[in-house]
């Protein structure tokens, strides 16, 4: 650490003593018609009380101004003028933007209400609630994000995170849904792992993969889906990746407080752009430096090529790749908290890719793209009665799975007569193998010989593969001299496996939507829609071994139908108030037979889930109010209000309607930031979030077993009865840039959960120690018993409050 800060400290002197007056920035892009992608020539370009451009018969501008944060006004005659808040200039980097703007009404008065509409509004003409964007600053600069989006969209309305809110895992929580329910697209083509050491056939994980120098915008849809997108019943996050530097080859290094990340983009020839990035992390290090057990260690990368074969033909190729592992070290001193995470977690070896390539060719009145995608996760999972010595004779778990989906996606948009149509077909073929054994309970006699617990354990090994189709339309107008825009769609999916549904139209699922300009002020907004999700692959591949028979999970599809309506308020180009209700109702979500349990409540635990036998009988519901208040940048100041209420419930396998484990009821968050001068930058976030259900041990049961699992067993008679107390934290950033001639350096200090916070978790069940932690004491001064009868059991509250600080630094270049 000392060699470290002597480092930062020689560079940061030496780049003072090699410092130039003067330094140049500059912003570059192409600026097109939303509806038809054609690039618009002659659009004025201008930073906000500074230079201006306009651009040139492809669409290009480039723009030299002074370094610093500028908002950028884009206008044209008869359309809607822009302006995009918020963009850093530097000196180290060409920043580059694609710029998509909406024709606006002919008359005079209908201009101004588009104009109002189209630049505060996050919303789009199929989609026109529900809908949040974050640009790249705001995912960069976002106090304790640490760089990752899976955190930073935490401060939307409607979103949690997780189970306490204030762990570490990145499990997305849309308006009370599981994290399984959203679906993530990335330039158009899906991504199934948004995280290192995602759960599987879930989504959450502890640290996120995507690189947020890639992102120009995060777009997160929570209802009114476009009916292009399938398989989602909370959300659908669309990550837009800008383009390489078509100037020059440029790149950023960062240090951050988990890893390294290197980035470059450039030219490669006069027709083609890339972007790459490579990160590894340094946590397995900074874990032995604070003598903790675990040892994450994690790579990734990410790339991205963009080539103009001509005019009318854009082809991409995109990559997202990731290298994980998972492992434990005994600690030098010895305490139940770190004793218990060595056998209450599995070792993990995963890896993840996705490759593909989009081709986008423009037509007379509009566009088509054709994608095609393959992506793959190899997980592997071991657990032992003593995770320090294993042997498979004290084998508890074991996972080898690997599943591929290999896509081909068409999709057309085309304008005419004031209609605007969307339609398409995707087909997908999946190749699913899965080595799955898990002890449920041991086989324990007592002292006497008599059987005090009968063994039970879950042994599948199988392989499937199949086809899912799918096809959808969409069409929209705007009426009433475009003060209401109507949208309806519809989409139908189906597969060949034999234990699902091969008709495509028994998952039909319409959806309306549509949007009232009350005035030039106000927009009120309204959606209904049906949406359909395939279960997880590991229940689709599960079957438990009956004698000579393999009896198969059923796979129908879950469903979920979502109502929504709300008021949207933007008196200036700079703010926004929305305000949304929403109900939503599940139909068919699994239930696990052996534990009774739906699987609507799993999924922020570190493996898979869905590797169980299950009954597709269960229901959900979840509703409640969203608030959002949004101050784009003007003055130096910008800042972001949201909050929710809701109730969240799923059915056992009785049909009882339970609180969900994410039923927190309150969410609340409050970002801020302030822009000195001299490039100086504050950030501070506060969150709020409600009581978390959660359900106590069954003691009997977890004395029985917790030697050979090494956790407690819940007593899910008592399901999520108790609540844990709320959670709070707030996270503050300072940042300074330095613009030199051909680099910039930006120090920054990211302090988490600054004032200490007590962050409550769920509670841990483990038995008491000898002092040295060697072995187990007993109530009797003697060995402890298979079935732990002579135990001393201890439950750990799991409440911390640690305060966090990271310094780290970026260099442009």
């Amino acid at each position: 650490m000392k060699k470290l800060l002597l480092f930062c400290l020689v560079l940061i002197t030496s780049l003072f003593t090699n410092a130039q007056v003067g330094p140049v920035a500059k912003i570059s892009g192409y600026v097109v018609d939303k509806n038809t992608q054609k690039p618009l020539t002659g659009a004025s370009v201008q930073i906000q009380n500074g230079k201006g451009t306009l651009t040139d018969s492809s669409g290009f501008f480039r723009i030299s101004a002074s370094p610093g944060s500028y908002n950028l006004i884009i206008s044209l005659l008869n359309y809607a003028e822009k302006s995009i808040n918020n963009i850093v200039l530097t000196s180290g980097n060409e920043s580059t933007i694609n710029i998509e703007m909406e024709p606006s009404a002919k008359k005079l008065d209908e201009i101004v209400i588009v104009n109002r509409r189209s630049t505060a509004r996050a919303a789009s003409l199929e989609s026109p609630l529900s809908i949040q964007r974050m640009t790249t600053e705001e995912i960069k600069r976002n106090p304790g994000g640490n760089f990752d989006i899976s955190k930073v969209i935490q401060s939307l309305p409607g979103v949690g995170g997780g189970v306490g809110g204030g762990g570490y895992r990145n499990d997305i929580i849309i308006r009370g849904g599981a994290p399984s329910e959203n679906v993530y697209y990335l330039d158009g083509i899906e991504i199934p792992i948004l995280n290192h050491f995602g759960t599987q056939g879930s989504g959450g994980g502890p640290q996120g993969i995507l690189n947020a120098n890639f992102i120009e915008e995060v777009k997160i849809s929570t209802s009114a889906f476009d009916a292009r997108y399938d398989n989602a019943l909370s959300s659908v996050l669309q990550f837009k990746q800008k383009n390489g530097n078509n100037n020059r080859t440029q790149g950023n290094a960062i240090l951050s407080a988990t890893d390294l990340a290197l980035t470059l983009d450039g030219p490669i020839n006069s027709k083609t752009t890339y972007l790459a990035s490579v990160r590894r992390s340094y946590l397995q290090f900074l874990f032995q430096a604070l003598d903790l057990p675990i040892r994450p260690n994690y790579w990734d990368f990410q790339f991205k090529t963009t080539t103009k074969i001509d005019e009318k033909t854009t082809l991409n190729f995109i990559g997202l790749g990731a290298i994980d592992e998972f492992s434990f070290a005994a600690p030098k001193e010895a305490s139940l908290e770190k004793l218990y995470v060595l056998n209450s977690n599995p070792l993990i070896n995963q890896w993840n890719y996705t490759f593909g390539s989009s081709l986008k060719r423009l037509t007379k009145n509009g566009y088509w793209n054709l994608a095609l995608s393959r992506n793959m996760l190899d997980n592997q999972l071991d657990k032992f009665e003593d995770n320090e010595t294993p042997s498979e004779d004290t084998r508890t778990l074991l996972t080898n799975s690997r599943e591929a989906e290999n896509k081909l996606r068409f999709d057309a948009s085309i304008l005419k007569n004031g209609w605007k149509i969307n339609y398409g077909a995707s087909t997908q073929y999946v190749d699913f193998n899965n080595d799955f054994f898990a002890l449920i309970r041991k086989a324990i006699k007592d002292a006497s010989g008599n059987i005090v617990q009968n063994g039970l354990s879950i042994n599948s090994e199988n392989m499937i593969d199949f086809f899912k189709y799918g096809a959808f339309i969409q069409v929209s107008k705007k009426i009433l001299n475009e003060r209401m825009s109507l949208s309806l769609g519809t989409r139908i999916d189906g597969n060949s496996l034999s234990t699902s549904e091969r008709n495509p139209f028994k998952q039909f699922s319409p959806r309306l939507s549509m949007s009232y300009a009350a005035s030039d002020k106000v927009n009120l907004n309204a959606s209904i829609g049906r949406y359909y999700k395939l279960p997880p692959y590991t229940q689709l591949g599960f079957g438990n071994r009956l004698s000579s028979s393999i009896i198969r999970n059923p796979g129908e599809y879950i469903s979920s139908t979502h109502y929504v309506s709300g008021i949207e308020y933007i008196p200036n180009n700079a703010f926004r108030l929305t305000v949304e209700g929403f109900y939503k109702y599940y139909d068919k979500y699994p239930i696990s037979i052996i534990d009774g349990v739906s699987l609507a409540n799993k999924g922020t635990e570190i493996g898979s889930i869905g590797n169980e036998p299950v009954v597709q009988v269960g229901n959900g519901k979840a509703y409640g109010i969203e608030l959002l208040a949004q101050k784009k940048l003007t003055k130096r100041f910008f800042g972001i209000l949201s909050y929710t209420y809701y109730h969240s419930k799923f059915t056992d396998r009785t049909g009882i309607f339970l609180p969900a484990s994410w039923d927190n009821r309150h969410l609340l968050s409050i970002t801020w930031g302030y822009k000195f001068r001299k490039n100086w930058e504050l950030g501070l976030k506060f969150r709020y979030q409600g009581a978390a259900p959660y359900t106590p041990f069954d003691l009997l049961n977890s004395r029985i077993n917790y030697l050979t699992q090494g956790v407690g067993i819940l007593d899910n008679t008592r399901y999520n009865t108790l609540r844990l107390a709320p959670f709070n934290s707030s996270d503050v950033r300072i940042d300074k840039k330095w613009n030199f001639s051909r680099f910039t350096l930006n120090l920054f200090m990211d302090v988490s959960n600054w004032y200490a916070s007590k962050i409550a978790g769920r509670p841990e069940y483990t038995f008491e120690r000898t002092s040295d932690g060697s072995n187990f004491s007993t109530n009797d001064g003697k060995p402890i018993r298979p079935d732990g009868s002579n135990a001393i059991p201890v439950i750990l509250p799991n409440i911390s409050s640690i305060t966090t600080p990271t310094i780290g630094f970026i260099v442009e270049f």
